[in-house]
């Protein structure tokens, strides 16, 4: 067989627009007769590279080739390109023939030769008899057909296609899809397809390329891309998907939620850490004894052809801590031109060992001002009667002039809350504030964290912490004095499996999967 023809070449093709970089060193090949589709969100590059194509805007830097010329200093209209807009930019005072005939007519075609393309174009699209119609009085689906008639009657080497089905109902998007793959393939050139839909691409790409913040993450075909995702990303833009942090223990051997499974996937280091992904259907529910993991049916939802069913195979650990809110000015205290203000506070028996001057000002959140110039002043002298047991002391703390306030410490024997099914813990403190701390707050659920002192580890390796996640019911800013709940939590794991067999909610299952049906991925920053 012979090999395919290179038509396109992208060569490290960077767009800025007013110092920002849309496009960050593109190197992309495009061979004849492929159905490519550009494939990413909003703002990801894809339109910017088909418009560089297309010769509308030019590149920053790098070179387009077309048939191994640059085509760099070539005018739109010189470029063997047609390109179908969202918009289908058809012209509403000429008839069905008229649009379709138009760039024949400026090419200066003889007459009977362009009726014999624009004919045969109407029986391609199914639009026979319709020549004479008026444009505006065509559907959606109609308009669409005659945009890419009018681009294919020129005969290109290369047809793009920006977005063309976003304006039309999901049923007729549906039907133009197949009709598109249809065309194409009879045609017999390139199309290049700009899309953020991923049923789209799926249903008629040759070729997708997906797209991120002006970058290429991965090139392949539909079922490629599908299966064999490289990275979090791609997984979750195409299908649905189960993702789980993992470690690749070493070739074939992968440990997700603390077991280690066969998998297929070689390449990694040792103990790398990395993403997993299993597709919803190709998860098996089973007795609770033949499964790899095991959990509890959450939900069930038919979906005409088949059931997605929610399984909670590791409950995620919680603890909700009460956040005692005080008027602003309860913790000042105020002389001359200076002001002093701390916070009662709670303190873990097992935290007490070493703790020192600067964490005590810190978990107090104690800090001292100039009433005038708002400038800090420092925290001359810590006083206090702490002792290393269970009970209920005191702390002041004086500026150098010998401003002071005083403040409590309720050292407590801390509960742990302990989930040994997901082998973790997770701790946190009642804590006080004042609606000005809240209010000014920056980062709130990072700083509800600190002040709760919340934190969660695994139970078999305190230092492997978990990460946890922040819950409340107030609104930052008008919050009042008062008592509110805090609830921090883990994750757990909820896998999604997609079946046709019934299973009731609350029931408790096996999952199994075989170890191709395991995809690892390198982890990736976002």
């Amino acid at each position: 067989m012979d090999e395919k023809k290179k038509i396109i070449e992208f060569k490290h093709i960077v767009k800025s627009f007013d110092d920002q970089v849309v496009l960050k060193g593109i190197d992309l090949d495009i061979y004849e007769n492929e159905f490519v589709t550009l494939l990413g969100p909003s703002g990801c590059g894809k339109t910017t590279l088909l418009r560089i194509l297309g010769g509308f805007i030019e590149p920053t830097e790098g070179a387009v080739l077309l048939n191994g010329q640059d085509i760099k200093d070539l005018p739109p209209y010189k470029r063997e390109l047609n390109t179908v807009f969202q918009k289908y930019a058809l012209f509403p005072h000429m008839n069905v023939y008229d649009n379709i005939a138009f760039g024949l007519k400026i090419k200066k075609e003889a007459k009977d030769v362009i009726d014999q393309k624009v004919m045969r174009m109407l029986k391609m699209i199914g639009l026979e008899g319709y020549e004479k119609k008026d444009i505006t009085l065509m559907s959606g689906g109609q308009q669409q057909r005659v945009a890419i008639a009018r681009a294919l009657v020129n005969e290109p080497k290369v047809l793009l296609l920006d977005e063309p089905l976003s304006a039309l109902d999901a049923r007729l998007r549906k039907e133009m899809q197949y009709e598109l793959k249809r065309i194409q393939q009879e045609v017999g050139i390139t199309f290049i397809f700009v899309t953020h839909d991923q049923e789209e691409a799926l249903t008629m790409s040759d070729k997708i390329v997906i797209m991120k913040d002006g970058e290429i993450q991965q090139v392949g075909s539909p079922e490629d891309i599908y299966n064999e995702p490289v990275n979090r990303y791609v997984a979750s833009f195409i299908g649905e998907s189960n993702i789980i942090p993992g470690v690749m223990v070493e070739d074939k051997k992968v440990k997700f939620d603390d077991q280690v499974f066969d998998c297929v996937d070689v390449g990694f280091k040792d103990n790398e850490k990395v993403d997993v992904v299993l597709r919803p259907e190709d998860i098996e529910i089973v007795p609770k004894d033949q499964g790899k993991l095991t959990g509890e049916v959450l939900s069930v939802l038919f979906k005409g052809v088949h059931y997605e069913i929610m399984v909670e195979t590791v409950p995620g650990t919680t603890v909700t801590v009460n956040m005692h809110v005080m008027n602003k000015n309860a913790n000042v205290v105020k002389k001359d031109d200076e002001a002093i203000s701390a916070n009662d506070f709670y303190l873990d028996l097992e935290d007490m060992e070493g703790i020192d001057e600067k964490e005590i000002i810190a978990r107090a959140d104690a800090q001292a001002w100039s009433l005038t110039s708002d400038d800090y002043l420092s925290i001359a002298k810590v006083d206090t009667d702490l002792k290393q047991e269970v009970g209920e002391y005191h702390v002041t703390f004086s500026t150098s002039s010998g401003l002071s306030v005083t403040r409590k410490i309720r050292v407590i024997d801390q509960r742990v809350v302990e989930n040994k099914k997901a082998n973790e813990a997770i701790s946190a403190f009642n804590f006080f504030k004042t609606t000005d701390e809240i209010q000014e707050s920056m980062t709130l659920d990072t700083d509800l964290m600190v002040w709760a002192n919340a934190q969660a580890w695994k139970l078999n390796n305190e230092d492997e912490t978990v990460e946890l996640f922040v819950d409340y019911d107030f609104d930052q800013e008008t919050i009042k004095e008062g008592v509110y709940p805090v609830t921090f939590s883990t994750t757990g794991r909820e896998f999604k499996i997609h079946t046709t067999k019934y299973v009731e909610e609350g029931k408790e299952v096996g999952l199994t999967f075989e170890p191709e049906m395991i995809h690892v991925m390198e982890k990736m920053g976002f």
